[in-house]
């Protein structure tokens, strides 16, 4: 797998998440507990950015039209969504996130 370093994990707490951008990919990395994801940041319903977007209890809302996805899964849990997000696998070494453009 490719990893590549995006930030470092003091850049990210679990209401502030970290915009990173891997080529053309936009990806969101979000802390949830003691734990980071990684997932695409573009809303599939409509163009908006979901870091800045509310986060609360292990989701994130998107900012335009409320569509609510799961951070850990991607799962689109409520709103205009229309579908799941791609999830990219994380890890952690010597305080760096790093991210594989690989889908989880």
């Amino acid at each position: 797998m490719n990893w590549v370093a995006v930030c470092q994990v003091s850049e990210v707490d679990e209401y502030m998440p970290k915009s990173v951008d891997l080529g053309e990919t936009k990806i969101g990395i979000f802390q949830v507990a003691d734990h980071y994801f990684a997932i695409e940041n573009i809303c599939p319903h409509a163009y908006a950015l979901l870091t800045e977007g509310f986060v609360e209890d292990g989701t994130v809302e998107c900012p335009l039209h409320e569509a609510i996805f799961n951070i850990q899964t991607g799962q689109l849990q409520s709103g205009p969504g229309c579908r799941n997000l791609l999830t990219y696998p994380v890890k952690v070494e010597e305080g760096m996130i790093k991210v594989s453009l690989e889908s989880a």
